[in-house]
């Protein structure tokens, strides 16, 4: 069954976390929070590697995703790992008017994301349909931007993906 396409300011009924805006440099953490305020997940910033890389663990410290930058292609891109393996490789398009990444996801459907990446503006798509959708307007607080993740899919892989955008959208060591 297809998710409904939603306009970019009505989010889909789903899954609703805060992230901070230029979410982290190497070497910080910091927790999303789901709608409620919670702690959900938490993203670690791995000090004293050569590539950018990050963890995120869900609330009780579990690994979940291990995000890592990869050097030496064409494309700026970030590989998203699950229990040791690949699941997905977020990559930075070589062309366009507008921001766009493509996420390549192993064994499943692949992702786009559109819109003003930089501005925390966007959605994530498989095939048309919307799967997450990314907004400031939704918080007050300055440097926050939401995550509104369409029912039935895999959370911690959207806010992987949301990480990965955010770190190669803006450059920073």
């Amino acid at each position: 069954m297809g998710l409904l396409r939603n306009r970019r300011d009505e989010p889909a009924a789903g899954s609703r976390y805060q992230m901070r805006q230029r979410l982290v440099s190497i070497g910080d953490d910091y927790w999303i929070e789901d709608e409620h305020g919670s702690r959900a997940f938490r993203v670690d910033g791995k000090a004293l590697r050569v590539r950018k890389t990050f963890v995120l663990e869900d609330a009780t410290g579990r690994e979940v995703a291990k995000l890592q930058e990869r050097k030496l292609s064409v494309r700026d891109k970030m590989e998203i790992e699950r229990d040791g393996r690949s699941i997905a490789t977020v990559k930075k398009a070589l062309v366009g008017i507008r921001d766009r990444f493509s996420i390549d996801v192993e064994g499943g459907a692949d992702l786009a994301a559109k819109g003003n990446l930089v501005d925390h503006e966007y959605e994530i798509e498989r095939d048309g349909d919307t799967v997450a959708t990314v907004s400031k307007k939704w918080f007050a607080v300055r440097d926050t931007y939401g995550v509104t993740v369409a029912p039935g899919e895999d959370d911690a892989l959207v806010l992987a993906i949301t990480v990965c955008i955010d770190a190669l959208s803006h450059p920073r060591d």
